[in-house]
């Protein structure tokens, strides 16, 4: 993956920031035709995912529902302190984009945290207690004050990379605002 080569390449330091992707979306998920209707071609959207998808080496299902991410978000902030976030994180990439999963569902994330090692029962009660709303909250005011409105949003001595670039455009940024 791209992060893995700059981290490499430039002993970078990467946080991972989450951010209120349609927080309005309700537990039981959206079609995406119904989310997006109106304001862009789905199948367009769809295809571009695909192409970034595959030029980034990445699977990618053929999704046609989107649900709400709260609740992995809160419980990704946890894997992190655990010292799973990188597994949690593509597990749940694995479990939403490509199996088409319900990531809003406590089951499905328990389920989730387990399968990269984390404890069923801590991660069903993290869920639970939204112990880590806090910390979502933190992140998405973050968002807020950085002006950030799009996914995945790159920032390195506040210059901003929206959306998914070459590899030399993320070296560029580093090297020209370091």
């Amino acid at each position: 993956m791209r992060t893995d080569s700059l981290r490499e390449e430039f002993d970078l330091n990467i946080r991972w920031s989450v951010f209120p992707l349609h927080p309005e979306i309700p537990e039981e998920g959206l079609e995406l035709t119904e989310l997006f209707a109106g304001r862009m071609d789905i199948d367009a959207v769809l295809q571009r995912l695909k192409r970034v998808s595959s030029e980034l080496g990445l699977p990618i299902g053929q999704r046609t529902r989107t649900y709400n991410s709260r609740r992995a978000q809160e419980l990704g902030k946890w894997a992190e302190e655990q010292g799973f976030g990188e597994a949690f994180h593509m597990a749940v990439y694995q479990a939403y984009f490509v199996d088409g999963r319900n990531i809003a569902l406590p089951e499905e994330l328990t389920v989730i945290a387990a399968n990269v090692g984390l404890d069923a029962a801590k991660a069903r009660q993290v869920v639970a207690t939204q112990s880590y709303a806090a910390a979502v909250e933190a992140d998405w005011q973050r968002a807020a004050e950085l002006g950030i409105t799009a996914v995945p949003t790159s920032i390195y001595n506040n210059q901003a990379l929206v959306g998914f670039h070459p590899y030399a455009h993320y070296r560029r940024l580093i090297t020209t605002t370091g």
